[in-house]
């Protein structure tokens, strides 16, 4: 993948998440600059997505840790359990706000 395309799909990656929480009427605060993207909640606690451009990665921060993400095969792995990134974000979100957020 080159540059243009990891941005591209790092930069849908981005959009989706915003669209979800907005679809999903969650009371989930977010802000996105320079490639971060930041999911506050009710209780203060925050999420924080940014990539990783020249690893050409994803990187999701959550209360409970840390995750680095490979685009493979249409969908974004975390490098080493090999879990897909949407199911673990929703997992996370559902952790530190109680919202229930689809992707």
């Amino acid at each position: 993948m080159n540059d243009s395309q990891y941005h591209q799909l790092a930069d849908q990656q981005m959009s989706a998440i915003e669209q979800a929480i907005d679809d999903a009427g969650a009371d989930i605060d977010y802000e996105s600059q320079g490639g971060i993207l930041t999911l506050e909640f009710e209780n203060r606690s925050k999420i924080i997505i940014n990539k990783q451009a020249p690893l050409h990665q994803l990187w999701l921060a959550t209360k409970f840790g840390g995750y680095h993400y490979n685009y493979v095969d249409g969908q974004w792995i975390d490098d080493r359990s090999g879990d897909e990134f949407t199911t673990v974000l929703s997992s996370a979100i559902k952790q530190q706000s109680g919202e229930e957020v689809s992707f």
